[in-house]
């Protein structure tokens, strides 16, 4: 889920601080946005981006800013105080960035509603559920974080997103019926978006290549592919391309697997109908 108690502090500062490094350097080697945009593969919009402290840096920025600014370390470094925003939890920072940027987005999920699709009655429940609890404040900031997530979805139609939900997460009712209608029908509407593509696993599945557990893979504006994986308290960043090659072929093959698109769509209209 990414969900974080809300207690980590905010990323304004640190990627500022940042952004300031990186323009304080580029000016002392007297290169432009164009210019430095030029060196390290990004166009001067994205560099003018991350100096201004709006934008994360990319993974693959780091080393080769370095190299273009004289490897001086101080890029590095300041990296590594780099924070995202509240109601995240930490090991889930580094990926909730890479998916403000991503051109695909491909999540198998087998617990729950992907926190992309979820709505706030539905989410609420599940940060309510949460131990140790969360106080009022904290819910209201994870609520938040969640939300603003959800806007990539509008905010990116070039972007291209793929969701595979095990039908189980709908037939538990998570916050009951009404939730679960809310929660069924949000689905539907967002499966409507031309670059929103949402499967449903069935129940009754003799053959399964998801087993081991969530996935998530994406691809980066530089065709980088990226993958994460969540458990109890813990977040797995993999970029380790033989790993990500192994995850790519389970969620291809649950692709063919699950329902199609239409036949997911007449399931949960059918489990609505049902509650």
């Amino acid at each position: 889920m990414g969900t974080g108690n809300g207690a980590e502090p905010e990323s304004s500062g640190s990627l500022r601080t940042f952004g300031a490094v990186l323009q304080a350097l580029r000016e002392y080697h007297g290169l432009s946005r164009e210019e430095l945009g030029d060196l390290v593969g990004y166009s001067k919009h994205t560099i003018a981006s991350i100096e201004l402290g709006r934008r994360m840096p990319d993974p693959d920025f780091i080393e080769p800013a370095e190299a273009a600014l004289g490897n001086t370390g101080a890029l590095r470094k300041a990296a590594e105080h780099l924070e995202r925003e509240k109601g995240l939890a930490s090991w889930f920072r580094r990926w909730a960035g890479l998916e403000q940027t991503a051109i695909s987005l491909s999540n198998y999920e087998c617990r729950m509603v992907p926190g992309l699709l979820q709505t706030e009655a539905y989410a609420r429940q599940l940060f309510a559920d949460e131990l140790p609890p969360l106080n009022d404040e904290q819910i209201e900031v994870s609520w938040a974080a969640r939300a603003k997530r959800q806007r990539l979805l509008y905010e990116r139609p070039n972007s291209a997103f793929s969701f595979i939900i095990e039908e189980h997460a709908f037939l538990r009712q998570t916050g009951g019926a009404e939730v679960t209608r809310e929660v069924i029908d949000h689905v539907l509407d967002t499966g409507q978006l031309r670059n929103v593509q949402i499967q449903v696993m069935p129940l009754i599945q003799a053959s399964h290549a998801g087993l081991h557990g969530p996935i998530a893979l994406l691809e980066t504006p530089k065709h980088k592919w990226f993958a994460y994986s969540e458990g109890q308290e813990s977040g797995q960043f993999i970029a380790d391309l033989n790993v990500i090659s192994v995850l790519q072929s389970r969620y291809a093959s649950m692709r063919s697997q699950a329902l199609t698109v239409g036949d997911s769509v007449s399931l949960l209209k059918r489990i609505r109908g049902d509650l």
